[in-house]
């Protein structure tokens, strides 16, 4: 099993960035695929990157691929989302999450919330315009 901890949310204005952590209990973190979602108030939870156990590959919608990046340190049991370019629309809860047992492979599989078995608890992101 494990457990989740977001970090790095906060107030920043349009064009600036933030940085994202997601650390992770669990000596067997390195087999789990982990991706970022967020959701905004009225909206569903959306896709926002995702990166295998390896850290080989990594997986982004449009609406934020160049301007975010996710990484993983598994010697430090955290994921990292580094987010630039901040646009207002941008603003959500951000969730990490860990898929089931390293199961995921390919945008698809990483895109699917019902393919993540463990989740934190979220962090706040605003930008004001």
């Amino acid at each position: 099993q494990v457990q989740l901890v977001n970090s790095g949310g906060g107030l920043v204005q349009a064009g600036g960035s933030l940085r994202l952590s997601c650390a992770a209990s669990g000596r067997t973190f390195g087999s789990y695929g982990i991706g970022w979602f967020r959701q905004a108030p009225g909206k569903e939870r959306a896709f926002v990157a995702a990166i295998n156990w390896s850290g080989d590959n990594t997986y982004y919608p449009e609406s934020v691929k160049g301007r975010f990046t996710i990484s993983r340190d598994n010697a430090k049991n955290t994921v990292y989302l580094q987010m630039n370019s901040l646009k207002p629309e941008d603003t959500a809860v951000y969730s990490c999450a860990a898929d089931r047992n390293g199961e995921c492979s390919g945008y698809g599989c990483f895109a699917a919330p019902s393919r993540y078995a463990y989740w934190g608890q979220g962090t706040q992101v605003t930008v004001s315009s």
